[in-house]
């Protein structure tokens, strides 16, 4: 996992691999009686000899959606002697039973059943690992505070520990606009059918109740504006205590969840080690941006050593693999990000040192007071340069140039930099303001300046006023009375260049990472009690050092074939009329045959972001989907459709979903729905 273990497997000498065995369907019984289907990956002779198991579970579809995806890192695992599990979860794929929400109590008691059920099985010698992405790493943490005896090591990848913080719902103190497409996602993927290949002649009433009981996710999580209940059920930091698990956390810089490794390192008895690339929402074998690593050999590694009991060393290893990106001209595809890889033996780390600024007038002044008064009130629409909340190496998913939101942000920056400036850890905003209503929103931008004048984007973060005391509280903002405050932005991994230079970006809005308050509001910030302080790596240790994880590996493709290439786009649009500004992104995965199933599938959908510039009451976020399946003569749709607006009082959700048959429609739903606005 570091610079002394280099890319060896096993000494040296590469592993005998397993012919393996793939069973597309067997079903597992919940306590309930309800059925899940899974896929499953064996060694040919995992029946005469057990071997240990490796399961992940999401609800996104074992034998098309996510079968390519799948099959590259779990073929690969069960060619080196694992049994693979994928079931679909509840009410999703081919399984059974309804989803009513996300990482409820009733999936996680579904998870720990299907890692018994796993346990008992003959081709299992009793040892049970977890392994996911997102959702599968969510549900990997989440197994682990139940402390199934089976479950001996997990490694939970761009994984959230905070359902209100940082997940699909409150991002940071603000509702994110993204995240109410979010909520479209989710009721759409939840009406696709089961396949009548797997399920037999019920698949049209299972279809059907899936369509008629789905709820509108995005109504629930807007119902509930606070940190409440709702929201800490589910939330792993709420159990950290009760993780003795092992864990090999994995993340990127460039993921919608980058602060959740630190927050691992920092809270965790269990055994721990973590990782952190520049990846996005992808596993670090698959996608991007660069460089893309040997996930695959790190992940056979952790395993071997709690599921096998292999002497390898994964103990020895460092505490923190972190990849610095390095100063780089703003890229919105995910493309390789120049820059080295550190290692920390221990976290906190005695490496790393906090720098302090002051905010001065328009500059950043180490170990200095500002001084002075100044106003900021930004226009509605900035923001559109941050990118995606979630990338997933799709195209221009990821930051722009952030320089025409700095032009109408508040701006600080540091002296040109005579040497590299490492960040390492999360940078701390303190503020003194006030507003001029009873609410207001303050969102924080580091940036880093080249010589050339273009700004590329390192983290932000972002605080709703009414919640500067707690995200379980509302507290009240007097007009015009100074307030006290401390913003957190992401983690980050970031090396500047000399003759480069730091920028804090300070805005009152960031559309659409965080949806607007009810009133144009303008902040007045006290400069002499504003204070920057960045987590700063404070040797130049590891500059030389060299971390091989080697390149990117994955099993033989699943046999498919591309009968529509996928598509992508990402438009501006500036209407200079009513100073409308649109954002238009459609994605089209294309169509795709596979093979061993004779099924086609092909799924598209698009997401407009529209505001007026001068009106903080315009927001409007319309988000559709479509989803297509077919074999011989079976024929079926799905499509979903979000539209959230808002007034001073109100948010409103028009929502609605479709089934087709052959082409004609055979189903409708619709949602027409107002929820108070207690915060946002």
């Amino acid at each position: 996992m570091n610079s002394k273990l280099q890319k060896e497997k096993n000494h040296g000498v590469e592993p005998k691999l397993s012919e393996i065995h793939v069973i597309q369907h067997l079903w597992i019984t919940m306590s309930d009686g309800v059925r899940l289907s899974a896929k499953i990956w064996l060694p040919k002779n995992a029946d005469k000899n057990a071997v240990p198991a490796i399961l992940e579970i999401i609800p996104y579809r074992k034998r098309d959606a996510y079968s390519i995806r799948d099959h590259s890192n779990h073929a690969w695992l069960a060619e080196r002697g694992y049994a693979c599990i994928r079931p679909d979860m509840r009410g999703h794929g081919d399984s059974e039973g309804i989803m009513l929400d996300e990482y409820s109590t009733l999936e996680r008691e579904d998870t720990i059943e299907v890692i018994e059920w796993v346990s008992k099985q003959t081709w299992c010698d009793g040892n049970v690992g977890m392994i996911g992405l997102s959702w599968g790493g969510i549900a990997s943490l989440q197994a682990a505070t139940k402390k199934p005896s089976a479950l001996k090591a997990i490694i939970p990848v761009g994984a959230s520990l905070d359902r209100y913080y940082d997940d699909g719902g409150y991002l940071f103190g603000g509702y994110p606009g993204q995240g109410l497409g979010w909520g479209g996602v989710m009721f759409g993927y939840c009406i696709r059918p089961p396949d009548p290949a797997v399920v037999g002649d019920g698949w049209r009433d299972m279809w059907f109740e899936r369509l008629e009981n789905t709820p509108m996710f995005a109504e629930k999580w807007l119902s509930h504006q606070l940190r409440d209940k709702s929201w800490k059920q589910g939330s792993v930091c709420e159990d950290f205590e009760n993780i003795e698990t092992p864990v090999l956390g994995v993340s990127g810089w460039n993921d919608c969840w980058p602060n959740t490794v630190i927050r691992l390192l920092e809270n965790l008895n269990a055994p721990c080690k973590v990782v952190s690339g520049a990846w996005g929402h992808v596993f670090p074998n698959l996608g991007g941006p660069g460089p893309q690593i040997d996930f695959l050999d790190l992940a056979l590694k952790w395993f071997d050593f709690w599921l096998k009991g292999a002497e390898n060393g994964v103990l020895d290893q460092p505490a923190f693999l972190a990849y610095l990106q390095e100063s780089h001209k703003p890229d919105p595809n995910p493309t390789k990000r120049p820059g080295r890889w550190v290692s920390e033996d221990v976290w906190p780390s005695p490496n790393i040192e906090y720098k302090s600024y002051g905010l001065f007038e328009t500059k950043l002044l180490e170990n200095k007071r500002g001084k002075g008064k100044v106003n900021i009130c930004s226009p509605v629409s900035l923001g559109l340069s941050t990118g995606e909340y979630m990338p997933i190496s799709g195209v221009e998913e990821l930051p722009r140039d952030q320089t025409s939101d700095d032009e109408f942000s508040l701006c600080f920056d540091s002296e040109i930099l005579t040497d590299h400036l490492d960040l390492l850890g999360t940078a701390l905003i303190h503020l003194r303001l006030s507003s001029n209503y009873n609410c207001g929103l303050i969102a924080a931008r580091l940036c880093d300046i080249a010589s050339d004048g273009s700004s590329t984007l390192i983290s932000f973060g972002v605080l709703n006023l009414k919640q500067r005391k707690g995200r379980e509280i509302l507290t009240e903002v007097v007009p015009d009375k100074e307030m006290d405050l401390t913003l957190r932005f992401n983690d980050t991994g970031w090396s500047l260049k000399p003759g480069h230079k730091l920028r804090l970006a300070l805005s009152t809005n960031l559309w659409p990472m965080a949806w607007p308050v009810e009133k144009m509001v303008t902040l007045k910030l006290n400069l002499k009690d504003c204070t920057l302080e960045i987590p700063t790596r404070k040797s130049m240790k590891g500059r030389g050092e060299k971390v091989l994880l080697g390149e990117p590996t994955s099993a033989e493709p699943l046999d498919h074939t591309v009968l529509k290439d996928p598509t992508g786009s990402r438009e501006f649009y500036h209407n200079k009329k009513d100073n409308m500004v649109s954002l238009k992104v459609a994605s089209d995965t294309g169509q795709i045959k596979f093979n061993e199933i004779d099924l086609t599938y092909s799924s598209s959908n698009s997401q407009i972001y529209s505001i007026k510039t001068n009106d903080i009451l315009s927001p409007k976020i319309t988000y559709e989907a479509e989803f297509g399946f077919s074999r011989d003569n079976w024929n079926v749709q799905t499509k979903s459709k979000l539209v959230v607006t808002c007034n001073e009082e109100n948010f409103f959700l028009k929502g609605s979903i479709f089934g087709y048959e052959n082409d004609i429609q055979i189903f409708t739903r619709s949602w027409d729905i107002a929820i108070p606005r207690v915060i946002f």
